[in-house]
């Protein structure tokens, strides 16, 4: 029972560390150049999957970009300069956060444009159904049921 346990709790360990994709053979001698080699790695998008970083991806072309990150750092060159030549070549799309600029600014602002165009035809749609609800509320009383009226509230008056 005991042996049961203990492959179970090594298995859980090993399940719930974070599982990247970087080799040993890929990880840098110096830890600050290493360190900010991970961090642009996390920033990069993995031409293959997509939706994963190079650093998480085990793709031939993840393994690629990350050697070329690394080469680049290696030889002395900025951040921005690494993205901005990883950019130059491959586009924007490279990019995981694409960046502010005048021609992504559309991809930035849609969704706040699309929810507050959302919220203002709510409002709009709302507005109108309640002011055709009340049109169509008010019914003109007959001859009859004005007098009942009349009548029913000057009883009221009388006994009040």
């Amino acid at each position: 029972m005991r042996r049961i346990a203990a492959c179970f709790l090594a298995f859980a360990l090993l399940a719930g560390s974070p599982a990247y994709a970087v080799q040993p053979d890929e990880i840098m001698q110096d830890p600050a150049k290493e360190s900010r080699a991970r961090n642009l790695s996390k920033e990069l998008r993995c031409m293959v999957c997509q939706n994963q970083s190079i650093d998480d991806s085990d793709a031939p072309l993840a393994r690629d970009l990350r050697l070329l990150v690394r080469e680049r750092i290696a030889t002395g060159e900025s951040d921005r300069q690494v993205m901005d030549f990883l950019v130059a070549r491959y586009g924007e799309f490279v990019l995981l956060k694409p960046r502010l600029e005048l021609h992504t600014l559309l991809l930035w602002l849609l969704t706040p444009l699309v929810l507050i165009a959302g919220a203002v035809a709510l409002w709009w749609h709302n507005r109108r159904r309640n002011e055709r609800s009340h049109a169509e509320g008010i019914v003109a009383l007959t001859p009859d049921e004005e007098a009942r009226i009349e009548r029913l509230l000057g009883a009221q008056d009388k006994s009040g």
